[in-house]
């Protein structure tokens, strides 16, 4: 396939390097950031362009990979009568949003992903929807070159996905960030409780989480529960998430 790709960050750099070395033709890299675009282009052997009007119109696929908010103030310079299939890689924006053109969809990957960290394509479960089932089946076709584990899914799927995606992984980051600063706070190191992350992560790929749910508040233990709330007495937000979570567990466990 003829690819444009537009964006130059995290997702824009995976997926064109993927499709790049599956064999597609990256046919050019837009970025408003000319060195961005230069710089991903040169990777791929493509052109680079900081211009929407510059953009080939014959191309079999446009990959949209910049931020949610920017998607709909840059495709208001798309030309409409693209031949190929445009695409946005959001998990909580509307497919819709690309109604303009005559072909459209969805590449979702439901991943972190990182310009300068490896991301195994392979075994990531993209999210696919094209507007008629000749182009989702197309997209499906494509994107099981470089992620086969890639499925079918709605819009309202999709953002179920999403959502889920920020409680399993920016959520608990941001926990493992107050865990950081808790032991910090007590000169004591975060490798302390790095296997007990692992452990947990480990368990939940083969188990619902709800079973292997440990600690205090599974075990109704109000003693340890207090203790543990005097101890962060001065942190009014982690005493607030604490007792959130406590909560949650125990109506979980009911």
């Amino acid at each position: 396939m003829d690819i444009v790709i537009l964006g130059s960050g995290n997702v824009a750099t995976h997926f064109a390097q993927n499709f790049h070395h599956q064999g597609h033709k990256i046919k050019q890299i837009f970025s408003q950031k000319k060195a961005n675009a230069q710089a991903l282009a040169f990777a791929v052997h493509a052109d680079s362009i900081t211009e929407i009007s510059e953009m080939q119109r014959h191309a079999d696929l446009y990959v949209i990979a910049v931020s949610d908010q920017a998607i709909s103030s840059l495709i208001m310079d798309f030309p409409t009568d693209l031949s190929g299939i445009v695409v946005h890689c959001s998990g909580a924006t509307e497919m819709d949003v690309l109604n303009k053109f005559k072909h459209y969809g969805v590449i979702y990957p439901p991943q972190s992903i990182s310009k300068n960290e490896d991301s195994d394509f392979s075994q990531i479960p993209f999210c696919i929807e094209g507007n008629t089932p000749k182009v989702q089946a197309t997209l499906l076709t494509l994107i099981h070159t470089i992620a086969p584990l890639s499925f079918a899914c709605s819009s309202s799927q999709r953002l179920a996905i999403h959502v889920a995606s920020v409680f399993a992984n920016n959520f608990t980051n941001a926990l493992f960030q107050i865990s950081y600063e808790l032991l910090q706070k007590h000169d004591l190191p975060f490798d302390l409780v790095r296997p007990i992350i692992l452990e947990t992560a480990k368990k939940v790929q083969t188990r619902i989480p709800k079973e292997v749910q440990t600690g205090p508040a599974v075990r109704n233990d109000k003693i340890t529960i207090k203790k543990h709330l005097n101890f962060i007495r001065e942190q009014d937000d982690w005493k607030q998430i604490y007792q959130l979570l406590s909560q949650e567990i125990v109506k979980r466990k009911s």
